[in-house]
């Protein structure tokens, strides 16, 4: 198939392209097989880049001899195009819609981009299984081994190749219990609290269907990590009502007669079809400019996307609190584990590893909990709010954990090495991107297409020095503590700086963070300056007493002035 198809008319003259807080720019439109790009004749310079897969919906009007094509991106921004001619119009709007839908992932921008800038540290080998084994070291002396039962994905096909386990489980052991769970998903190590000792893992739903079916070695792989007469903690993500529903389908729970040492907690939080439903109301509500504040408030509300980021916390906090306050082992899932499973696995990890609230730390916690884990990006990320034909798959799983994160963020501004554009950044590259990191649903599917050889990894742009220098929070000062975040209604905002990046200029919040940024350099020039100055003081000291000469007492009293000042 050839780009060349979709392309109706690939150039047109006197286009006008109008932005939210921009001012119109007029310039010639060029249509390729992946971008959408606009070029000022005044300026000689590119207005415009935009990748065809971040287009989320196309929308055309005409009007007189011309037109204008409406584009709303997955990432919540629009723009406008004016065409001179009602023809051209819609031969651009039909050209971007099938650019936008093509389903050959071999064909996106990803396979065809290359690099204009120097690999430091290739991101496809930066979060391997080597560094997790130094970061398990001492569980690994213990209980626990690595697994690799799961070679050519025989168990799992959305599990890596290798996977933490307990040492009293075997691999003949693990074939049955991945029988025994949905999708092959068998309980796996998902975080060691080196404080605690104790362990949290993930895994999906038993099968135990309605006739109550047992798996022994599931029983076994469950109990292995508890010492006699401990007890741990099943947090299972859906209500009590659905997990005995699902049982009806072959699905279930882990009944308390045979998992006797556990306890089991529905702490619930909704389905993906219903974040999906929730974001298109909120998008729906944040552009409703027209709406008065109790509109807006009801709007809001009615959306439930707050409540989505608080029920997600609550039960984070929950398995934080066991985990770290209780000292005990729990074990995480839902349906299939891949979904509102890995948000509660991995913001509590975010809660209680000051190590997650860093730039490296956070990359390797969504490589290990997200990409290394299953969710299906591919699926997940195919539309956003705008779509108008919306894939079953589709939700703002990913989304939400960032809300969430983003919420945390806002209570402990200190206490994360990087802003909430980092944040941002993540979501624009999880939907659409030059980048392969976020790519297939999975490990299996990322090893078939040869990823690591044929494309590059958003890692390997983002740990350069210069880049992560725009996204390092000045406020920043480390925070070993665990951080509890508060969960009340009135501490939950809105995520401004994205959901409402199309109506709300953002520049005087940008300005204020960059005068922060440069009292906080000037602060710590200050300070060193101020600790050179001491030890010049010391060394003053020490030759003065050789020299028997005494030193005015003024002056280390000056010194730490100029400190408090």
């Amino acid at each position: 198939m050839e780009f060349a198809e979709f392309i109706k008319t690939p150039m047109v003259d006197r286009v006008n392209l109008r932005k939210p807080f921009c001012k119109p720019v007029e310039g010639t439109l060029c249509i390729t097989g992946h971008h959408l790009i606009l070029s000022s004749r005044q300026t000689n310079r590119e207005e415009l880049w935009l990748l065809h897969s971040s287009v989320d919906s196309v929308e055309k009007r005409l009007s007189g001899s011309g037109g204008v094509v409406m584009i709303r991106c997955k990432d919540f921004t629009r723009l406008a195009l004016d065409i001179p001619t009602a023809e051209e119009c819609l031969n651009v709007a039909q050209s971007i819609e099938q650019l936008s839908h093509i389903d050959d992932i071999t064909l996106a921008y990803p396979f065809f981009y290359r690099p204009t800038f120097d690999i430091l540290e290739d991101g496809w080998h930066a979060f391997h299984q080597e560094s997790e084994k130094n970061r398990y070291k001492s569980l690994l002396k213990e209980d626990w081994r690595i697994s690799t039962a799961n070679k050519e994905y025989r168990l799992c096909q959305s599990y890596p190749q290798s996977v933490f386990v307990p040492k009293a489980v075997t691999d003949e052991m693990l074939v049955k219990v991945a029988q025994f769970r949905q999708n092959g998903r068998f309980p796996v190590l998902s975080y060691y609290h080196r404080e605690s000792k104790a362990v949290l893992m993930r895994c999906s739903q038993p099968l135990t269907g309605a006739s109550g079916k047992r798996c022994k070695d599931d029983e076994k792989l469950v109990n292995a990590v508890l010492g006699i007469g401990v007890r741990g903690y099943i947090i299972d993500t859906r209500s009590q009502t659905l997990a005995k529903l699902e049982m009806k389908t072959g699905g279930g729970y882990e009944p308390e007669a045979h998992y006797s040492q556990w306890k089991r907690i529905n702490q619930s939080i909704e389905r993906r079809p219903v974040f999906h439903e929730s974001l298109i109301k909120l998008i729906e509500a944040c552009s409703d400019t027209s709406a008065t504040q109790d509109k807006w408030l009801s709007k809001l509300e009615s959306s439930g996307w707050l409540s989505h980021v608080k029920d997600i916390l609550t039960c984070a906090c929950l398995v934080a609190q066991c985990v770290d306050k209780d000292a005990a082992c729990v074990l995480v899932h839902g349906s299939e584990g891949m979904d509102t499973t890995l948000q509660v696995t991995s913001l509590a990890q975010v809660i209680m590893d000051p190590d997650c609230r860093t730039f490296t730390g956070f990359e390797a916690l969504i490589e290990r909990e997200w990409l290394q884990a299953g969710h299906p990006f591919t699926d997940r990320c195919a539309k956003s709010a705008h779509a108008i034909t919306k894939q079953r798959q589709e939700s703002p799983v990913f989304l939400l954990f960032l809300d969430c994160v983003w919420q945390i963020w806002q209570q402990f501004p200190c206490s994360f090495e990087f802003t909430e554009d980092f944040l941002i950044l993540l979501f624009e590259h999880a939907y659409s991107s030059q980048f392969g990191t976020f790519l297939c649903n999975s490990d299996l599917e990322r090893r078939c297409l040869k990823l690591e050889s044929r494309t590059v990894s958003l890692w390997s742009y983002l740990n350069r020095p210069e880049v992560l220098g725009r996204y390092i929070n000045p406020m920043y000062d480390p925070n070993p503590m665990v951080i509890w975040p508060s969960v009340a209604p009135q501490s939950l905002l809105l995520w401004n700086g994205l959901f409402l990046r199309s109506h709300i200029n953002q520049c005087k919040q940008e300005e204020a963070w960059t005068e922060v940024a440069k009292i906080r350099q000037y602060d710590k020039e200050l300070r060193s300056k101020v600790t050179k100055l001491r030890r010049h003081l010391v060394c003053l000291e020490k030759e003065a007493t050789a020299a028997g000469v005494i030193l005015p007492a003024t002056l280390d009293g000056d010194v730490n002035g100029c400190v408090k000042n």
